[in-house]
């Protein structure tokens, strides 16, 4: 069987890239420095999209970057990418409820950015001043996604939920005071939301985010093309 590379501390996916349309990303934290640039390599040599080292500090990457050369980190979502593609006309609308979101902001806007989406970034646009939203909602209507990040209560997933047609993903931060338990009162307002179709990823998760927008623009894609 074929599709995989054994390092003997992980089995690669190489396989990746040919069954969803981009190679396997490397989580950073708890790996060593030889072990992500392994890793990253072994990416590198079994395909041609961008390969990416998803929240790795800056230390750590630029002990990587030293060792496998054409890297670009970007520091605010903590992300260390080779190969990075070319923007294409899929544009995804990135919405914030509000400043101290934005970490997991940076990390949605950062992958889909070097996976080729087109971000537009909308910061600090919660349900506690719905004027500011609503000043920018056609433009963030005519994106053809629109990820969502909000902590507290988590209610601006709800509200775009309802005012737009293009898909909406659903980011739950750990923002807020005590009730917000971390993240878990977001979580479970997003899953529970009136907004029909939402869809709804992990705490803190951009990541997960970029990677369900991913989804959507291949399929896009496809039937553009």
């Amino acid at each position: 069987m074929t599709g995989f590379t054994d390092l003997g501390f992980a089995v690669v996916d190489t396989d990746r890239e040919r069954r969803q349309g981009l190679p396997e990303v490397v989580y950073g934290p708890g790996k060593t420095t030889a072990e992500i640039v392994a890793i990253a390599r072994a990416l590198l040599e079994h395909s041609r999209g961008p390969v990416l080292v998803s929240r790795i500090e800056p230390a750590p990457a630029r002990a990587v970057a030293r060792k496998l050369a054409g890297s670009a980190y970007e520091p605010d979502g903590r992300l260390l990418s080779w190969r990075q593609a070319q923007a294409g006309a899929f544009r995804l609308a990135l919405v914030t409820a509000g400043t101290s979101d934005g970490p997991v902001a940076a990390e949605t806007a950062a992958i889909a950015r070097a996976i080729g989406m087109d971000v537009a970034e909308y910061r600090d646009l919660g349900v506690a001043g719905l004027h500011r939203l609503a000043a920018r909602l056609d433009e963030i209507a005519a994106a053809d996604v629109v990820v969502v990040v909000a902590g507290m209560e988590g209610a601006l997933a709800s509200v775009l939920g309802g005012l737009v047609e293009a898909p909406v993903i659903a980011v739950p931060t750990s923002t807020g005071y005590g009730a917000a338990l971390d993240g878990v009162t977001a979580l479970l307002a997003m899953l529970s939301s009136c907004a029909a179709g939402v869809t709804v990823v992990n705490i803190d998760s951009g990541f997960s985010a970029a990677m369900a927008a991913h989804r959507v623009m291949r399929r896009v894609m496809r039937a553009t093309a």
